[in-house]
């Protein structure tokens, strides 16, 4: 069972390597691509070195569509830039695929850094709620079924929970009992509770209804996801 690899990035020199070399380290047949959405600081050079990395439109779920059109693996891997695979992580998509029903899924969660709310952030990923099916935490679906949902909606954020909702509702979706690792940084650079506080709101209001077009300007990243 082949799974194709696809990481999203913008101007991530500083991460994509441990990121690239987190996922080559996984056994059996797999395929890396890196969708660049317009880096200006190397990361395309450092990418080619353990992926096949090709220009997309800027934004998280173009760049996506962009990858997942390239791809030839049987599965899909969505991960982001900052993002580190366990060893044993292919291991257990490839047994959770094992059963014919099972569609998609994805990981619990754990941060690069230790505070009480990012501990707390990470614990919430234990229970399986489509709500809080952040792309963070990767996501992984057979390529049929991506192809047949129409892949990740054309929307600047949230881009993920979207998805997540509508292949939950289309069958067996597994929340796998181990973490990936993802970086705190942005937490730390806006401060914990500011930033936690920001993507809460965020949150209640698209699960409300608003629309992520009408959300995006309050994205303190909004410059990565703009189209």
């Amino acid at each position: 069972m082949k799974i194709s690899v696809v990481i999203p990035a913008l101007n991530e020199a500083t991460r994509i390597e441990a990121t690239l070399a987190s996922v080559a380290a996984q056994p059996g047949p797999l395929e890396i691509i890196v969708a660049d959405g317009g880096s200006v600081d190397g990361t395309r050079r450092l990418a080619t070195r353990r992926a096949t990395v090709i220009r997309a439109p800027r934004g998280r779920a173009r760049q996506m569509n962009a990858g997942a059109r390239l791809a030839s693996g049987e599965v899909l891997l969505f991960l982001h830039a900052d993002t580190l695979l366990p060893e044993s992580a292919f291991k257990h998509i490839r047994r959770a695929l094992l059963q014919p029903s099972v569609e998609a899924g994805t990981f619990r969660l754990a941060f690069d850094a230790e505070h009480p709310l990012l501990r707390f952030y990470a614990f919430c990923t234990r229970f399986p709620l489509p709500a809080l099916g952040f792309g963070d935490r990767g996501l992984f679906v057979r390529r049929q079924v991506f192809e047949a949902v129409g892949g990740f909606a054309d929307i600047p954020m949230f881009e993920d929970l979207d998805l997540v909702r509508r292949l939950h509702r289309r069958g067996t979706f597994r929340f796998l009992p181990l973490a990936v690792t993802t970086a705190a940084r942005r937490f730390e650079a806006r401060g914990l509770l500011r930033q936690q506080m920001l993507n809460a709101y965020l949150w209640v209001r698209y699960h409300l209804g608003t629309p992520p077009d009408a959300l995006v300007h309050l994205y303190p990243y909004a410059d990565e996801v703009r189209r």
